[in-house]
């Protein structure tokens, strides 16, 4: 048997495995897509859906404070990356139900993986481990985190909407947001070509993934370079060149994440097929970012993209890149932020062993939108950094072309003395890769900091 501790992880054979989800909690399955998140209702394996089509994951019944799940993880469907198994309470919090733990049992009831929360507080859902596809077999990882806003809070972090159903557990039902663009926030409306030289500004709503609180929404009036389109999604596996037809010319902003270990390169690809300036050279495990490159004139977008393992691409329309305000944002990797605003101080606290290395883009005065000024590269050190450099008057683009790990960035108002940034769980801006933020919620959400951990192996 393996007795994990949190954050640990081992490989689990590929037979039918019995799950046994112990201290009074209720089970639920989720089996989650290369994004992070649910497919359709279909993967929300609970008591009102006991058993997911596929076969794949089913509940077993259970007595005595112990729920089962059985899992046949080879009768998963090849775009199930992971199984999430969560507990969450039936009244109460986990700290008063008792010791929540969970543990898989091949089919001869040998124990192969067992995990015990050894802190828990008012949590009302965890999840308590995840089954995740590695090298072509199973692991099974310790995961404990608790969700105080309960199972509701705990799905839609996954994209799933939890309906309350009367005399029944809650069904999942899956909402699908754009990605790149939360819901309450619309993808702007495309402007056809023969129209965009009658409109001297299109008039757009911004879409961002932040998860900004609501003084810190930019006017949806305060951006208009760049080419305006719904954003294009694409996935696939390993090297692979990637072509994305019908986009307007100008800068846009190229979402990647890959899931999976080793070496990550992306680079555009001209008319003639070569190679342009590289996008990312990353060496990260599960590489995540955000980038920035111009549509050619008359041609598609064209990227040649190298990688082991699962990836994603979505293309999005520069006003969809994340907003630098007074609020702290933090994510991890590269990524392609907007300033709008007056003259301002740039503050980023970086936490990577690598390269960190940013430019701007001053757009005041550059009329064609379907190209970019001249770039000032303005940050260019390596390990992690506390800096601050001053921003002219915007728009401006900044763009972090390499941030191999965990940042947060702010603006800081001219004359304004610094400040320290927020412990982990304080009040920012989160971007979380393979999600996308669901609906406002009032619950509070307990996970873990992206400042600790980083990532299953």
């Amino acid at each position: 048997m393996s007795d994990l501790v949190k954050g640990a992880n081992t490989f689990v054979p590929t037979v039918p495995l019995r799950i046994a989800v112990r201290g009074e909690l209720r089970a639920t399955a989720l089996l989650l897509a290369a994004d992070g998140r649910v497919r359709g209702d279909q993967d929300v394996v609970t008591d009102g859906a006991p058993a997911h089509p596929s076969g794949a994951v089913r509940l077993a019944g259970g007595a005595d404070g112990t729920t089962w799940l059985e899992a046949g993880l080879g009768e998963a469907e090849a775009d199930v990356e992971r199984v999430l198994v969560v507990g969450s309470t039936r009244g109460g919090t986990v700290r008063e139900t008792g010791v929540p733990s969970v543990e898989a049992y091949a089919p001869d009831g040998t124990s192969v993986a067992r995990y015990e929360v050894a802190e828990v507080g008012d949590e009302t859902a965890l999840v308590l481990a995840e089954l995740y596809r590695r090298a072509g077999g199973w692991k099974f990882r310790a995961v404990g985190q608790g969700y105080e806003g309960g199972l509701q809070a705990l799905a839609a972090d996954h994209g799933v909407e939890v309906i309350p159903v009367a005399g029944a557990a809650p069904v999942g039902v899956p909402f699908a947001p754009p990605v790149g663009a939360p819901a309450a926030a619309p993808i702007p409306t495309p402007i056809p070509a023969q129209a965009q030289a009658q409109v001297p500004a299109p008039t757009v709503a911004v879409p961002s993934t932040a998860a900004a609180p609501p003084q810190a929404q930019p006017a949806p009036q305060d951006w208009a370079f760049g080419p305006v389109f719904e954003p294009r999604t694409l996935t696939g596996r390993d090297n692979d060149v990637i072509q994305v037809d019908g986009l307007p010319p100008g800068p846009v902003v190229v979402e990647l994440f890959v899931r999976g270990e080793g070496w990550t390169c992306l680079t555009p690809l001209n008319r003639r097929n070569k190679e342009g300036d590289v996008l990312v050279n990353s060496t990260e495990d599960d590489f995540q970012g955000r980038l920035l490159t111009t549509v050619p004139q008359g041609d598609p977008l064209r990227l040649r993209l190298q990688a082991e393992g699962r990836w994603q691409v979505t293309v999005l329309p520069l006003a969809a890149a994340h907003r630098l305000t007074g609020e702290w944002l933090e994510w991890r990797g590269p990524d392609v932020l907007l300033h709008t605003a007056g003259p301002a101080d740039f503050a980023i606290r970086y936490k990577g062993d690598g390269n960190l290395i940013a430019h701007r883009y001053e757009l005041e005065g550059h009329t064609d939108h379907a190209t970019l000024p001249r770039r000032e590269n303005f940050i260019n050190k390596i390990g992690a950094r506390r800096e601050t450099h001053p921003l002219p008057e915007g728009p401006v683009i900044v763009e972090l072309e390499m941030a191999d790990g965990p940042w947060r960035a702010r603006l800081r108002g001219v004359g304004q003395r610094e400040d320290t940034p927020p412990e982990d769980g304080a009040a920012s801006q989160t971007f979380a890769p393979f999600a996308v933020p669901g609906p406002e919620k009032t619950s509070t959400v307990r996970k873990s900091s992206r400042w600790g951990w980083r990532g299953r192996d």
